[in-house]
């Protein structure tokens, strides 16, 4: 037997240390070639570890939740024989790639998968596995899961310690639920504990900062946008193939630009600490975006020199790598004011958290057919909610009133926005 350690990867340039995120392997365990041992996090992408050997694991180099230095010892694997194995080791797969299914022993029992029912009852089915015991699955497996509404305790795994892997999945779903003879609701009682680890961890550590130093302040003001959104779609009907179709963000980003040429106070760092304000003449706008992984912020760098169309193709690029995993650094770095969407679901009013140590950011609610009146009748509209938070310790209300109202008259002149 020879023992053949793996070492945590360079995941990504200039990365001195990388956080254990999950597990898809313990001691005694049997692996195959490229399987996945574990996922690590950083700088808020997540990367699969694969193994360059197969063998069995011997040992593990941390707990999840713990954090490695590049270079250090990550797991170790006892190989047959004493041939040489690859120097090339650990290289980081693509994110989310399901591990290829080792040869496994089929159950001894035929298992019972039922999905659960819409209702949220419990299964009258008998668990595949012990009372509380929990499921083992790689995180794209766990995804597919929450999509198709299956609890994955009813699901039987086939891989390494009864892992389920993406076979599994589509073995269960193909069978369907299956018919109970009991058919009574019972309570559900179980407590599933989900450690905060990785992105998750660093979005809490980030959110609370942001609201133990900083003293919000929230200003709601709604736009008509009839005119903007008809433009907008002049515009996108007119595009050349090269131009992005436009959103409504890259009209907003414009208008704030100009806002902030009149408030340059609002594009700035408090520096609590220090007692100083940086006000910044580029104006490095992030972008809120909910990935699979998670809420990350990637940012449209010198918005002041980007035209519409330019705007919207950098914020394409960055939505695209953001969901991928692949943002580099300088990607989900340097913002100095925020925008926040949930688009077509953004509710009619929100109390967006200033993104730290920045002083503000501009919130869009959802767009809505709304009656107005213009003085003599009312009037079909678009009308839209901006929900702006201001970090009140060096935003006075009435100058986060005047910049609200800015971009709002800039949106409903949208001409204004290009003059």
């Amino acid at each position: 037997m020879a023992e053949h350690v793996i070492k945590l990867p360079d995941v990504g340039e200039g990365v001195a240390e990388a956080e254990v995120v999950e597990w898809n392997v313990k001691v005694g365990d049997i692996v195959q070639e490229d399987a996945v041992l574990a996922s690590v996090m950083t700088d808020k992408a997540a990367v699969e570890i694969p193994s360059p050997v197969a063998g069995t694991v011997s040992w593990l180099g941390a707990e999840v939740g713990e954090t490695l230095a590049v270079g250090s010892p990550l797991v170790k694997i006892e190989t047959a024989g004493d041939a040489p194995v690859p120097s090339d080791e650990g290289l980081p797969a693509e994110p989310d790639a399901p591990a290829p299914a080792p040869s496994k022993p089929e159950p001894a029992s035929a298992p019972k998968p039922k999905r659960s029912p819409a209702s949220g009852a419990q299964p009258q089915t008998g668990m595949p596995r012990r009372e509380g015991e929990k499921p083992t699955a790689s995180p794209a497996v766990r995804k597919r899961a929450r999509e198709a509404g299956i609890d994955l305790r009813q699901v039987r795994g086939s891989g390494p310690a009864g892992r389920i892997t993406h076979e599994d999945l589509e073995a269960f779903i193909e069978a369907g639920p299956l018919a109970s003879a009991g058919t009574a609701l019972r309570a559900d009682t179980s407590v599933n504990d989900v450690k905060v680890v990785g992105l998750r961890r660093k979005i809490a550590e980030k959110m609370a900062l942001s609201k133990s130093r900083i003293a919000h302040i929230t200003y709601v003001d709604e736009v008509d946008v009839t005119a903007l959104e008809d433009l907008r779609a002049q515009l996108n009907r007119q595009k050349q193939e090269s131009q992005p179709k436009l959103t409504l963000l890259p009209f907003l980003m414009r208008a704030m630009v100009k806002a902030i040429a009149e408030q340059p106070a609002m594009n700035a760092h408090y520096d609590d600490e220090a007692g100083v304000i940086h006000q910044h003449g580029g104006v490095h706008i992030g972008i809120a975006a909910q990935t699979p992984n998670g809420l990350v912020v990637p940012v449209v760098k010198h918005a002041e020199a980007r035209d519409i169309w330019n705007c919207g193709s950098e914020m394409n690029r960055l939505a695209e790598v953001a969901k991928a995993g692949t943002a580099s650094r300088d990607d989900l770095s340097g913002s100095t004011i925020t925008i926040t969407s949930l688009g077509a679901m953004g509710g009619l009013v929100t109390t967006p958290v200033i993104n730290h140590p920045e002083v503000a950011i501009v919130g869009v609610n959802k767009i809505q057919v709304r009656p107005v009146w213009d003085g003599s009748q009312f009037v079909p509209r678009k009308m839209m909610n901006l929900s702006s938070s201001f970090d009140h310790r060096v935003i006075d209300g009435w100058d986060a009133a005047v910049f609200v109202q800015r971009i709002k008259s800039l949106l409903e002149a949208p001409a204004m926005i290009f003059i």
